[in-house]
C-alpha cells in the first residue's frame, strides 16, 4: 500500500465518520431544545467534510493519472475498493462515537449562545484547556438502544432510499474516474459526470430523508413524539447508511460501465 493511497483512505474514513456525527447535531438540538444553534453547527460540519471531500477527489485523480502512465488498470480498481472499503469503515467509527459529540455537540450549542460567534466558538474550542476536557464527555454507546433494536416505527422506504442515496454518493465519484480509465478517449467527459451523479444524490437525500428527520425533531421538541423515538431513528439512519457503502462495493464496476456507456453515446 502506497502513502498516497493511506492517506486517501484516512481522509475517506474522516469524511465518512465526520457525515455520520452530523445526526449527533441533530440530536444535541432536540436535547438542548435549541435546533437553531444545532443547524449552525451542523452546517460547519457539512462545510469541512465537502471541503475535505474535494482534496480526496484531487488526490484519487492522481490514482487515476499514475495508472494511465504504468498501465496498472486493475491495481485502481482494487484501490478503489479499498477506499469503498474505508468509507463503511469511517461510518462504524462516527456511529461509535455519536453518544461522545452528543455531549460535546449540547456543550457547543451551549456556548455558542453565550459567545454568540461561531468563530470565536472554534478559537475558543481550539485552546488546549477546552481540547483537554474532550476527554469528560467521552460516552459509550448505549446498549440499551442496541437491545431494543427493531426495524418498526421507520418507514422500510425511507431506510432503502437512504442505502440506496448512500451507495451512489460513495460510488459516484469512483466509477466516473474508473470509466474515464476504461474509456481514456471520453476520460474528461466520464470524471465531469461525477459531479451529476452526486448532484442527483444531494437533491434525492434534500427531497426524501431530511425533511422526514426534520419533521420528526419538530415533534420531539413539540413533545408530539418521544426522544427515543429520534434515537431510534438515527440508528437505523446510521445502519441504512452502513448498508450503503457495502452496496456501493457491488454498484462500483456496474456504474463505471453505465457511465462509460453514457459519455461515449449520449454526452
Amino acid at each position: 500500500m502506497t502513502d498516497k493511497l493511506l492517506v486517501i483512505l484516512l481522509f475517506t474514513l474522516l469524511i465518512n465518520a465526520i457525515e455520520t456525527l452530523s445526526y449527533a447535531a441533530r440530536l444535541a438540538g432536540t436535547r438542548t431544545a435549541r435546533l437553531a444553534s444545532a443547524f449552525s453547527l451542523f452546517n460547519i460540519i457539512v462545510i469541512f467534510s465537502r471541503t475535505a471531500n474535494m482534496v480526496q477527489m484531487v488526490l484519487i485523480a492522481s490514482l487515476i493519472d499514475r495508472a494511465m502512465e504504468t498501465g496498472l488498470v486493475d491495481r485502481v480498481k482494487d484501490q478503489f475498493r479499498w477506499i469503498i472499503g474505508a468509507a463503511s469503515i469511517g461510518t462504524v467509527l462516527g456511529a461509535l462515537l455519536v453518544p461522545t459529540f452528543v455531549a460535546i455537540f449540547a456543550r457547543a450549542i451551549q456556548r455558542l449562545e453565550a459567545s454568540g460567534s461561531v468563530p470565536y466558538l472554534l478559537k475558543e474550542a481550539l485552546q488546549a484547556k477546552h481540547l483537554g476536557a474532550v476527554k469528560h464527555y467521552f460516552r459509550h454507546p448505549s446498549l440499551k438502544l442496541i437491545h431494543s433494536f427493531r426495524i418498526g416505527g421507520v418507514p422500510k422506504r425511507l431506510l432503502l432510499l437512504n442505502t440506496c442515496i448512500t451507495a451512489i454518493y460513495t460510488v459516484g465519484v469512483l466509477s466516473a474516474l474508473y470509466a474515464g480509465l476504461l474509456n481514456p478517449d471520453r476520460a474528461t467527459t466520464a470524471t465531469l459526470s461525477s459531479g451529476m451523479i452526486n448532484g442527483i444524490a444531494t437533491i434525492l437525500l434534500a427531497l426524501t430523508i431530511d425533511p422526514k428527520v426534520a419533521l420528526l425533531t419538530d415533534q420531539v421538541l413539540s413533545g408530539k413524539k418521544r426522544a427515543s423515538q429520534m434515537n431510534h431513528m438515527v440508528l437505523m439512519l446510521i445502519l441504512s447508511r452502513f448498508l450503503g457503502t457495502v452496496v456501493a462495493q457491488i454498484l462500483f464496476i456496474p456504474a463505471a460501465i453505465w457511465v462509460k456507456w453514457l459519455s461515449s453515446n449520449v454526452m
